[in-house]
């Protein structure tokens, strides 16, 4: 959608391994794929690239782009990726979380949970509540918030996920992201955005579903500082989409949490409805174009803007002062009542 938007026309290919996926995907072409972990997935999509020629491939997946990175001297293709062990390290939040404590950025304490012991000694050092989630997967994999030993074991036996979960202590519920796009090593453009709310919070176990219901633009000096720590802990020459969620504790503070690295966020439309179109710069870099000139590298959008989302509904881009409108007018019904 973003790319529909953008000056430049765009021929896109789209590729997926769910055959009904691709039956929505509003692209010029549309292809079926095994699924990323087959490994008829590599020459199957190195066949469609020599049949297409595309200038570029992208992956809006964490595990996707994971094997793409892996795979790159088998595919004819150019990628816009960071190097391979920078996406292992962020893919990895366990690997991510080790190089961050290293660098001595704020981090939730976390332990690998590899086996009933590693558990039991995370509730006695971090309890007596914890965070555990899968130390890969996107969407709050595997993530849950609890109190009893018992049921946390039983939860991890059911993933059969000793060894790929970790245990952290808990954060609060408030979290922000802060996407940015790399070339070289320079920054281009980033942005900070609040999440309000998960869209289905209340169908899951955990109340984090990966999808936002609702954004909110920010400017916090604070975030834009601790964001490009994170990124520079985890390589010193970023190249690509790197974007940073970040958790505010109990204690007010804001720790780390992931990077999703190598792709944009679901809500990236938000951006380019407000005025800043991500992915055409990422593309337009990508196919040797320069950087745009902006009035703000950081934080080109103004506070306040709120991006609304539901199911089988379009988004709505709008602002504070509308949702602060409709506050006003409840409480002054509410105190005519009274």
């Amino acid at each position: 959608m973003s790319l529909a938007a953008a000056r430049r026309r765009y021929y896109l290919i789209g590729v997926s391994s769910n055959r009904y996926e691709l039956a929505m995907a509003g692209t010029d072409e549309a292809h079926l794929v095994p699924r990323a972990d087959a490994p008829e997935f590599i020459p199957v999509l190195a066949g469609i690239i020599r049949d297409t020629k595309p200038d570029i491939l992208h992956s809006q997946h964490d595990s996707v782009i994971k094997v793409l990175s892996h795979h790159r001297r088998e595919l004819p293709v150019p990628m816009f990726l960071p190097p391979t062990e920078t996406i292992d390290a962020c893919v990895d939040k366990y690997e991510s979380y080790r190089l961050w404590q290293k660098a001595g950025v704020p981090v939730p304490d976390t332990v690998e949970v590899r086996s009933p012991e590693d558990l039991r000694t995370a509730f006695e050092q971090l309890g007596p509540e914890l965070w555990i989630r899968l130390k890969e997967g996107g969407g709050g994999a595997g993530a849950l918030r609890v109190r009893d030993p018992e049921f946390a074991r039983i939860w991890i036996d059911h993933f059969e996920g000793w060894g790929r979960f970790t245990a952290a202590r808990t954060l609060g519920n408030e979290s922000v992201t802060w996407s940015s796009i790399w070339h070289n090593g320079r920054l281009v453009v980033a942005q900070s955005r609040k999440r309000l709310n998960w869209l289905f919070a209340n169908r899951t176990l955990s109340g984090v579903t990966g999808v936002t219901g609702v954004g909110l633009t920010i400017r916090d000096e604070k975030i834009d500082e601790l964001a490009l720590k994170a990124i520079r802990a985890i390589d010193p020459a970023p190249h690509g989409i790197f974007s940073v969620d970040m958790t505010y504790g109990q204690d007010g503070g804001l720790y780390l949490t992931e990077i999703n690295i190598g792709r944009f966020f679901t809500t990236i439309q938000f951006f380019t409805a407000a005025g800043v179109n991500f992915p055409d710069i990422f593309f337009s870099l990508a196919l040797g174009g320069k950087p745009p000139r902006l009035a703000r590298k950081v934080n080109p959008l103004r506070p306040g803007l709120l991006w609304i989302r539901g199911m089988d509904t379009a988004p709505v881009l709008t602002d504070v002062k509308m949702i602060g409108r409709l506050d006003s007018g409840l409480a002054k019904r509410i105190k005519r009542l009274a």
